[in-house]
């Protein structure tokens, strides 16, 4: 899955691809080089990050999903809101990538069962604004995993087929780092619920702090992109689904050496 914000405040790209033409150019480049789904987002979801309205998100999104589905490039549409997910959904995306597991709009439940499509379910506890002061376990992988849990029950209840949902544990979502490491060292506890595991890890600030200089300066975003591959090799031969990066090309070619090894699992 590659990543593409259309937003002008994403942690990693904010303000690259804003125009149009330029996020078209690059979700059409990621899926050359790759990519089987573009992730397209109009809202940044990074700690602190201020919510946008839905009418904002879709002008964003839309025109961009529009004119890739005419490309011939499959999307998911990266949104909390079941109005902007419908609006996406009927320009062309075929995907709903919902950060908030259907917690943020009770909508999401039923728009994605009429629909019939994939839904993501990512662990979460709260909005960007105030997600890091929720980030307080006991154990973090049994409580993710009970979590989404309850999840999936909820989007079972509202009519979405057991077949339609992905799971994913929220990596950097109200998490610490010493989190995202338990969870990362044991995503076949999250795997082992049945269904398939989508593991995004890329360019994260808890990759930064891990590669920080002798000053305590945190790698910058646009230098994380070894430490992200480690953590895709590592998701992939823990048996995820999928993974979401930025840089589609080099995640390629690393997984096209994992499996050159013949081992399914490390």
């Amino acid at each position: 899955m590659g990543v593409l914000n259309v937003t002008p405040d994403s942690f990693s790209d904010g303000g690259r691809f804003a125009d149009v033409d330029a996020a078209v150019a690059h979700g059409i480049l990621l899926h050359q080089q790759g990519a089987d789904i573009i992730d397209v987002g109009g809202e940044s979801t990074r700690p602190g990050a201020e919510r946008v309205d839905a009418a904002t998100e879709i002008a964003r999104v839309v025109p961009v999903i529009s004119r890739l589905a005419e490309a011939g490039v499959p999307m998911s549409i990266d949104t909390t809101r079941a109005k902007v997910a419908e609006a996406a959904l009927d320009a062309g995306a075929v995907v709903i990538n919902d950060v908030s597991g259907g917690l943020a709009d009770p909508a999401m439940g039923t728009l994605a069962a009429d629909a019939h499509c994939p839904w993501i379910l990512m662990h979460w506890r709260g909005h960007s604004m105030n997600m890091n002061e929720l980030a307080v376990y006991k154990d973090v992988v049994a409580e993710v995993r009970d979590e989404l849990s309850a999840r999936v029950a909820a989007a079972l209840r509202a009519g979405v087929a057991p077949e339609q949902l992905i799971l994913d544990p929220g990596i950097g979502f109200a998490k610490k780092a010493e989190h995202n490491w338990e969870i990362s060292a044991h995503l076949d506890e999250l795997i082992d619920l049945g269904f398939p595991v989508l593991f995004a890890a890329s360019r994260k600030t808890y990759l930064g702090r891990l590669l920080a200089d002798e000053q305590g300066h945190p790698r910058p975003v646009d230098e994380r992109e070894a430490a992200t591959i480690a953590t895709t090799i590592l998701a992939v031969a823990a048996g995820v689904w999928g993974v979401r990066v930025h840089e589609v090309r080099a995640t390629v070619d690393a997984i096209k050496v994992w499996r050159a090894t013949g081992s399914p699992r490390l």
